[in-house]
C-alpha cells in the first residue's frame, strides 16, 4: 500500500517543497532529472539541493539513480506531497485520515474539511506505464510522457466530468483538484458488488443505475468503465463514481462504449440475481438510453 504522506508533511520545510517542485519540473523532459539540473529547476543553491535531496530521499519522496548519471525522480509519495501541500495552502482540506480504498489506478483517503471528504490520488501509469499509454487517448500525441502527466490527465479528465455532471447526475460532488489528486464529496454507501439486494430491490436498483447512465449521456458523457465496482448503493438511491475514462458523447465510439457499459452492468445483475432478471436486450437498452427514452428494465425482459 502506498503510504499516507500526511504524517510527513509536518516534517517538511519550504525548501523541501522547492526541491520537490524542481524535480517535478525536470520530469517534463526525462524520467530522471540530472543532479546538476536541479539547482536551475528548484532555484536552490547546490549545497541546499544536496541537503534537501537527502531529506526527501530519507522520507521516500524521491528516488535516486546512479547508472550512467546521478538522477532523481519523484515517487508517487513525492507527487502526493506536492498536491497535498497545495490543498493545504488553499484551505481545501485540514487533515487526512484512513484509506477508503486502494486500487491499481487510484488510492482514496478520508480527509477533513468543513465536512468529511474523499481525497483521491490517481496512480495511472506508474506500475503499467506502457499499457496505459497505449490505452489512454490523452497520452497519444506526446513523445515523452511521464507517469506524472498520465496521472494528472486522468485526474483532470475525471474532475471535468464530475463538474459537468453534478448535480444532475448522482456523482460525488467535486470540490478541488491539483496535479493527480481530486477532493470530492465522501459518499456514505456500500459498493454494489458488496451489496446483497432483496428480491424487490433488484430491478429498481438496476433501473436507477441505468437512469443515471441515461442522464449522464444527456449531459454529454459516457462513463466507459461501468461495473458493479463503480456504483454505491446509498439510503437515497445510487451514486456512480470513478469517471477518469469518461468519454464525451460526441466521440466516435460513444455509442459503442455506452452499449459496453450496459452489457457490463446488466450482465452483473443477471449473474447475481438470475431469478429476477434474464435475457435482456442490451442493444435495445443502450439505444433507449442514448435517445433519452429509457423508462424501466422490465420493458426489455422476458
Amino acid at each position: 500500500m502506498v503510504q499516507n504522506v500526511a504524517s510527513v508533511m509536518a516534517e517538511l520545510e519550504p525548501e523541501d517543497f522547492h526541491l520537490l517542485s524542481g524535480v517535478e519540473q525536470g520530469m517534463r523532459f526525462s524520467e530522471y532529472v540530472a543532479r546538476e539540473k536541479l539547482t536551475e529547476f528548484s532555484r536552490l543553491t547546490s549545497e541546499d539541493v544536496d541537503y534537501r535531496l537527502d531529506r526527501c530521499a530519507d522520507r521516500g519522496l524521491v528516488e535516486r539513480k546512479t547508472i550512467q548519471y546521478e538522477g532523481f525522480k519523484l515517487t508517487f509519495e513525492g507527487y502526493d506531497t506536492l498536491a497535498l501541500h497545495t490543498f493545504a495552502e488553499r484551505d481545501t482540506i485540514e487533515g487526512v485520515g484512513s484509506p477508503l480504498g486502494v486500487g491499481k489506478e487510484s488510492d482514496v483517503y478520508e480527509a477533513q474539511s468543513y465536512k468529511p471528504v474523499a481525497l483521491k490520488y490517481h496512480r495511472e501509469g506508474y506500475t503499467n506505464f506502457r499499457e496505459v499509454m497505449k490505452e489512454r487517448e490523452y497520452t497519444a500525441d506526446r513523445d515523452h510522457v511521464s507517469w506524472l502527466y498520465t496521472a494528472r490527465k486522468a485526474a483532470e479528465r475525471e474532475y471535468d466530468a464530475l463538474e459537468t455532471l453534478y448535480p444532475n447526475v448522482a456523482v460525488p460532488q467535486p470540490i478541488d483538484t491539483n496535479r493527480h489528486a481530486i477532493v470530492m464529496e465522501k459518499i456514505d454507501g456500500v459498493e454494489l458488488s458488496r451489496t446483497k439486494l432483496e428480491t424487490e430491490q433488484v430491478l429498481p436498483i438496476l433501473d436507477l443505475v441505468l437512469e443515471e447512465m441515461q442522464t449522464a449521456y444527456r449531459e454529454g458523457y459516457v462513463h466507459a468503465d461501468m461495473s458493479e465496482y463503480n456504483v454505491f448503493v446509498t439510503n437515497e438511491g445510487v451514486v456512480v463514481f470513478d469517471w477518469p475514462q469518461a468519454v464525451p458523447t460526441d466521440h466516435e465510439n460513444a455509442r459503442e462504449l455506452l452499449t459496453r457499459d450496459v452489457e457490463n452492468i446488466v450482465s452483473y445483475f443477471e449473474r447475481k440475481y438470475p431469478q429476477e432478471i434474464s435475457d435482456v436486450d442490451r442493444d435495445a437498452v443502450a439505444e433507449r438510453l442514448a435517445v433519452d427514452t429509457f423508462d424501466s428494465i422490465t420493458d426489455f425482459t422476458e
